[in-house]
């Protein structure tokens, strides 16, 4: 079933909501009223009775029941006393209206003085109303040491219209009001969704060839406020996104040109004219050097395209840093001869144990020591170092080369960054290498550190968490040991 729109569905809510308090308090209304209009006709009662205290005490103690009688005979009269009547303690009455009278004969005799008041309803028949309702009060007085029990009545007719009154006029008028709540519903949904229409609209202006534009924030400080505020942020970090991909794009179609121009240069070289053997094989040298390059560059951007897409997986296993340190350092060690840089392997931690993914680890290492072999002349010095800080093992890349300067340190992870643009080229960079090292370390939950100056060399460090249990960690974080040998990658 499709889902009304919210703006009547607030709408229906709001007339739901207002058409129960509308029907609750006309309900309340109505009890109400018919309370007051009870107690107006107790009240009223009550000073009926003290009228008729007042008197009997205003007469003399020894007065006669005829007296007494005389003294109420003009109370019948009065439109008052059509609901009257007094007994004393003897049974004498000294005062009978004659509607009250055929309506209730008799009264119990005043034994004592009651704490309540005896409050009945009655019945009663006129000419033109058959059917007519009231209500009477029995109270028991005393006066002079003497007893009376005294009842007065009202008729309920009054009250009786004017509750049909008021309920008639209530359900001639709440249509209309839920009606009108109806209309008003409506007319506050559209008032509180403009906002959000109008962020709509907004929002369908920005389009992937305007990503700097941004929604309004208004100063309310309220939903809509905090609405689009987020999108705002949204937004920036869609813009990033998207400039990063324009960018790695645009640096790795660059990156991929450069060998391939080189290959197609040679190849077209080698087509030309006929060639000694010697200027065949130096061609093919550099076919194959370039090839190598369009590789390791291809798989860079496949493992950074993997990992941003959330496929690289990690295959933990026990490692022991002696041992994988030392298998590094007969790797490089050739190569460093090669390159006339002195090469020393230092390791302080000689049982210690940490939970990686030998490959990636391997790759790191290489990533860090290639880069301080390109970067230091001949003559200069490398170091690996692997010792224990703060319980936590640090594997260590310190040359003496050239250095990168302060103003590129922050940068030098981000992917293709290249301190030198020349010179990187030359040497054969691709501005990949850092930006992998410091994803494998974030995979590893290690950190991957620089510090250098200018001149004097660079130093790196991977700080990664010792395990004293490798066993249980492995285990705990669904990882498969693996019998990978430490070979060179």
């Amino acid at each position: 079933m499709k889902q009304l729109p919210i703006r009547l569905r607030l709408t229906l809510w709001y007339f739901a909501v207002f058409s129960c308090a509308g029907i609750v308090l006309c309900v309340v209304s109505w009890f109400l009223l018919q309370q007051s209009l009870k107690t107006v006709a107790l009240y009223e009662m009550g000073e009926r009775i003290d009228d008729v205290h007042n008197i009997l005490n205003a007469q003399p103690q020894n007065i006669t029941l005829d007296s007494l009688r005389e003294q109420f005979s003009g109370y019948n009269a009065r439109d008052d006393g059509k609901w009257l009547q007094i007994l004393d303690q003897n049974g004498n009455w000294l005062f009978r209206s004659e509607r009250i009278k055929s309506i209730q004969p008799t009264l119990p005799l005043p034994q004592t003085i009651r704490d309540r008041d005896t409050i009945t309803k009655f019945a009663y028949a006129t000419r033109h109303h058959p059917e007519r309702s009231g209500i009477a009060l029995i109270r028991t007085i005393t006066v002079h040491g003497r007893l009376y029990s005294v009842q007065t009545g009202l008729s309920q007719s009054t009250s009786a219209a004017l509750l049909e009154t008021f309920a008639r006029d209530l359900v001639l008028l709440t249509p209309g009001l839920l009606f009108l709540a109806a209309i008003l519903g409506y007319w506050m949904s559209r008032k509180a969704l403009s906002p959000i229409a109008e962020l709509a609209l907004r929002a369908r202006q920005i389009s992937d060839k305007s990503l700097n534009l941004r929604l309004p924030v208004s100063d309310t400080n309220d939903e809509v406020s905090h609405l689009s505020e987020t999108l705002n942020q949204m937004l920036a970090r869609i813009d990033s996104g998207v400039r990063s991909i324009r960018e790695f794009t645009a640096n790795a179609a660059h990156e991929l040109r450069t060998p391939l121009a080189l290959i197609r240069t040679e190849v077209e070289v080698i087509l030309s004219f006929p060639r000694s053997k010697d200027e065949y094989r130096e061609s093919y040298a550099n076919v194959q050097q370039e090839t190598i390059r369009m590789t390791r560059l291809i798989d860079d951007l496949l493992m950074l395209a993997r990992t941003d897409a959330g496929v690289e997986t990690l295959h933990l296993e026990a490692i022991n840093v002696t041992q994988f340190v030392h298998q590094i350092g007969r790797k490089w060690g050739a190569l460093m001869q090669q390159s006339l840089l002195e090469f020393d392997i230092e390791v302080l931690c000689t049982t210690a144990y940490i939970a990686g993914d030998l490959i990636s680890l391997q790759r790191l290492m290489h990533i860090l020591l290639e880069n301080a072999c390109r970067c230091t002349p001949a003559g200069g010095s490398i170091k690996l170092r692997a010792f224990v800080e703060n319980e936590n093992i640090v594997l260590e890349v310190s040359d003496t080369g050239i250095g990168i300067a302060a103003e590129h340190l922050p940068r030098i992870f981000e992917r293709f960054y290249r301190v030198d643009q020349a010179r990187s080229r030359q040497l054969g960079g691709s501005g990949l290498g850092l930006a992998l090292a410091k994803l494998i370390a974030a995979h590893h939950r290690a950190t991957l550190t620089v510090a250098s100056d200018v001149g004097a060399g660079t130093r790196f460090r991977l700080t990664i968490e010792q395990q004293k249990n490798v066993d249980a960690y492995l285990q705990e974080n669904c990882s498969v040991l693996s019998e990978k040998a430490y070979t060179a990658f």
